[in-house]
């Protein structure tokens, strides 16, 4: 983490409040206390205060210009360039803020799908993504692309075995909440230069076309159709907890409509903010199930 942004470092000015020491003292939305500190000092950036505004429509007019190219190449791929130009752009020009919360996302989707699984009644296998450096972001199929497959992987095979059994999920007697870690994930120091100075906002923007050009066309559309997925997993977790409160702030839009790529980079940081509060609503529910086991010992 850096120092202090300036809207910790300022007092309270009653005349000119921050609106970021606000969302920050706020305490209605659940978030771990790393990825929201991380998240709001990216949000309060220059870069994304001046660049943002630019790169989003240019992003935009991108993904239009190249998916009238993919008509014409829709098999084209390259993976491996894929992940090797990303894991680069990480390391030279996004804010230690930005890759940390684009790290912890692979942890926090992992535990969550796990804690599905350990309390859905059905075996299940999930493949955890972990990495603990950029340098662990490999080639070949590569991370990203293995993220979006796990997830229509494990509501599949979900489904198929909660069918075959007759059944729907449902709360079970005794919940599991091993899968959930207390705390944050820890990761070998982020880049600092000069050049690191891109928020996660502007980069995801960034992200997107290069995603749909190096990707097929099939491959990128079932990437940004997996964003729909945001309020299923949020209702398999409510079915599990018996309360469906939470799902109130995750909305990435209905399941059943799928939306076009036009918009995926905005609906990605959704994604990421979704994953985030679901994540931390299980580890507060986690620690209050561990404080009832101990109150009734």
């Amino acid at each position: 983490m850096s120092d202090l942004p300036k809207w910790l470092r300022d007092p309270h000015d009653e005349a000119d409040p921050s609106p970021w020491l606000a969302l920050y003292l706020d305490q209605s939305v659940a978030m771990a206390e790393p990825a929201k500190r991380a998240w709001l000092e990216d949000v309060s950036s220059k870069n994304r205060q001046y660049v943002l505004p630019i790169t989003r429509p240019f992003a935009r007019l991108m993904i239009a210009l190249i998916q009238l190219l993919k008509i014409l190449m829709p098999r084209f791929q390259a993976n491996a360039l894929l992940h090797r130009m990303l894991r680069w752009f990480m390391k030279t020009f996004l804010t230690p803020n930005a890759n940390l919360l684009i790290m912890r996302h692979f942890h926090i989707g992992s535990e969550i799908l796990r804690f599905i699984a350990d309390n859905s009644g059905v075996a299940m296998k999930t493949h955890p993504l972990r990495p603990r450096s950029l340098d662990d972001i490999p080639e070949g199929r590569g991370m990203f692309l293995q993220h979006d497959v796990n997830l229509f992987n494990f509501v599949i095979e979900l489904n198929q075995q909660l069918r075959a059994q007759g059944r729907e999920l449902t709360q079970p007697v005794q919940l599991d909440f091993s899968a959930i870690s207390s705390e944050p994930p820890t990761f070998e120091p982020f880049p600092r230069r000069w050049t690191n100075f891109i928020d996660l906002e502007s980069a995801i923007e960034l992200y997107t076309p290069m995603y749909q050009l190096l990707l097929t066309d099939h491959d990128f559309w079932r990437a940004t159709n997996s964003l729909q997925l945001d309020e299923t997993i949020a209702l398999y977790v409510g079915r599990i907890l018996g309360s469906s409160t939470h799902v109130a702030l995750v909305n990435n839009k209905h399941p059943l409509v799928p939306m076009t790529t036009l918009r995926a980079g905005y609906r990605l940081v959704l994604h990421g903010l979704s994953t985030e509060l679901l994540h931390e609503m299980l580890v507060k529910k986690k620690r209050e199930h561990e404080r009832a086991l101990r109150a009734a010992e």
